[in-house]
């Protein structure tokens, strides 16, 4: 491969604002390039600089809509190989068809794996992306992958959200697939553990059954990694409510509310939901929303993966 020569930043169509502001972080000017369309919805790009020998990071999450977002991250992807750049990076905040991780019913696909494949095949030679749904899916990936996760940016702002009370703070996962990332969060903060039995009915409507835990008398913070209709964060605060929670937050890393999950936000227990700009975010919820930036933390890493430092110490959180 050759050696890159310096650090170029583009942004895609669906988060504009956070490449900016990591490139504002890391300190150059955002790179120019130009997304149209053809009359029939044909995605055209074209890179306004040359980017021949350069290291060169496209900032697109694939959020809504997500066929669109991921078609014009790939042609992103290939104008910059055919350009000559001399390392691509494509960093997603959010990874679209994450759920879609695994086989679990008779003849469906593994879309995650499948995205993975039309990323690594349109040119990309390294993956950035912010707590996807499961490890497993860095290995469906054959290019390295670096999987940094929220907690660092999340954590300070918990505590200054709970007033730093350990003592009467619980984590609540509100499934078993959330139980090591709440473990994770409760070791972090010194807090309490507990978890809700969840069943799900359909794609916006879930059932929790029962919890594990002591949560009576105590400030509860469900956390989870994505949240679109707020059923399972619903149903999870109502079953807390029920058991004498005193207060209920929630904080989740990617936040892609519809109108749906707003409406069940306003009507649940949950004070405020706390979560992250790795998708474009606006709290018109009256404060209900609080947003964090994860710019500090990308335009870290992607200044790290220039210098070819380690990014591990990322993973920490800062006291």
């Amino acid at each position: 491969m050759e050696t890159a020569t310096h650090i170029c930043v583009y942004a895609g169509t669906s988060h504009p604002q956070l490449a900016s502001d990591i490139a504002d972080f890391i300190g150059i000017p955002l790179g120019k390039v130009n997304v149209t369309r053809f009359p029939d919805g044909e995605i055209h790009v074209k890179f306004g600089e040359h980017v021949r020998s350069a290291d060169v990071f496209i900032v697109q999450p694939t959020c809504t809509p997500t066929n669109e977002t991921l078609m014009e991250l790939l042609i992103m992807i290939d104008a910059a190989k055919r350009s000559s750049a001399a390392r691509i990076t494509a960093v997603l905040p959010f990874y679209g068809y994450a759920r879609q991780d695994r086989k679990d019913q008779p003849r469906v696909p593994i879309t995650a794996k499948l995205v993975a494949n039309l990323i690594t095949v349109a040119g990309a030679d390294r993956i950035i992306s912010v707590d996807l749904h499961s490890q497993q899916i860095q290995g469906f990936f054959d290019i390295p992958v670096d999987h940094l996760y929220a907690r660092p940016v999340l954590v300070p702002v918990l505590r200054e959200v709970t007033g730093g009370k350990n003592e009467d703070l619980v984590i609540v996962a509100p499934d078993s697939g959330s139980a090591k990332m709440g473990m994770q969060y409760g070791d972090l903060l010194h807090a309490g553990f507990a978890v809700v039995a969840k069943r799900r009915l359909s794609g916006d409507s879930v059932a929790c059954s029962h919890l594990v835990g002591e949560v009576e008398g105590k400030t509860c913070i469900i956390t989870d990694d994505m949240t679109s209709t707020c059923g399972t964060l619903a149903a999870a605060a109502e079953i807390l409510k029920a058991r004498g929670a005193k207060k209920i937050y929630a904080a989740v890393t990617h936040c892609m509310l519809n109108e749906q999950g707003k409406a069940r936000l306003l009507s649940s227990p949950i004070e405020q939901l706390i979560t992250t700009n790795t998708i474009p975010q606006k709290d018109d919820l009256g404060g209900r929303i609080k947003v964090v930036s994860m710019a500090p933390l990308l335009g870290e890493a992607i200044q790290r993966i220039h210098d070819g430092k380690s990014v591990s110490t990322l993973f920490y959180v800062r006291d």
